[in-house]
């Protein structure tokens, strides 16, 4: 039997982009994951995007 939960780690700009970019990966609905937030986010200069992006860590729900 196959019991290991399938986990992938994906950045993006924002949390949400990288969700986005997870459930696409995955090919699933946003209620089948489970998301670990590795790090947010961190703005550049004048708040521009892109600093350092965000990572998640996503595994699907048994």
């Amino acid at each position: 039997m196959n019991n290991i939960a399938k986990t992938i780690e994906v950045e993006g700009s924002t949390v949400e982009e990288a969700i986005k970019k997870a459930l696409d990966i995955l090919k699933v609905s946003r209620d089948a994951i489970k998301v670990k937030i590795v790090c947010e986010e961190k703005m550049g200069l004048f708040g521009m995007e892109g600093a350092k992006p965000a990572k998640i860590k996503v595994s699907l729900k048994k």
